[in-house]
Order: structure tokens, then sequence, then C-alpha cells
């Protein structure tokens, strides 16, 4: 309970911190489950938690997607709390950018594959990236 009043975890998540400190399994299974049934524990919350939490720092569905599936999270529930942003990614990906360059999109090729690694280390597909340059 004192690890989730903190924050929102994911099932797996809980379990590593739990298995650190030296909790027995049978004893981390049982708790997790009592949890989930009192509805203090869920992947789903977390996950859409995640999402929202990275998509207003301006992190790319492929960085979200990442990181989700280090901390556990189902590829189909990933898939579900991405698809609530799938109309803003485009105008995301261009917020960071004039954030961090400015409105103008650069002539110079050099430019502008550094404007693009920035995106790309961010989260977003190259080929969204390259769209946005075109």
């Amino acid at each position: 309970m004192d690890l989730l009043a903190r924050r929102e975890h994911s099932e797996h998540e809980l379990r590593q911190k739990l298995k650190l400190r030296e909790f027995d399994n049978d004893d981390i299974t049982a708790a997790i489950e009592s949890l989930q049934c009192d509805n203090l524990l869920s992947d789903e919350r977390f996950a859409e938690s995640y999402v929202s939490q990275r998509f207003n720092a301006g992190v790319g569905p492929l960085k979200i997607r990442y990181e989700l599936r280090q901390k556990g999270v189902s590829e189909s529930l990933t898939d579900e709390c991405l698809e609530i942003y799938s109309d803003r990614w485009e105008r995301l990906m261009q917020q960071q950018r004039v954030r961090k360059y400015g409105e103008v999109i650069p002539a110079d090729y050099n430019q502008r594959m550094k404007q693009a690694r920035f995106l790309q280390n961010r989260g977003f597909s190259p080929e969204s990236v390259m769209r946005l340059f075109r």
C-alpha cells in the first residue's frame, strides 16, 4: 500500500519492487491479487495515466510503447491507450520541433537531419518525422 500511495504501478513493476524487498513469492502473489480485487492495482489505470503523463511531456508513441513494455504492460492494453491519442501525435511532434527549433523549417540538409534525430529520439516514427519535413 505504501508504494501505491505514491503513484500508480503496473503489476509487473510492483512485483519487482516487492521481490527487491525480499518478500516471499506466495505473499507477493496474494498481496497483488488482493489489491486487484479491491481495484487498488490496475494495469489499465496505470497505462492510461502513464500514456497521458508522457504525452503531456512531449514523448512520442514509439518511446511510450517501449517504456510500457519495460513496465510489463501488455501490447493490447498499450495499443488501446495509445489509440486515444492517435489523431494528436502529428501535432505534438510539430509542437516539440517548434519549441526546440522555432517555426522555420531549415533548408539546410544537416539542420533538418539534426531536427529529425531529435524527434526520433523523442519517440516519433521516422516516417512521420520525414512527412513533417516535406
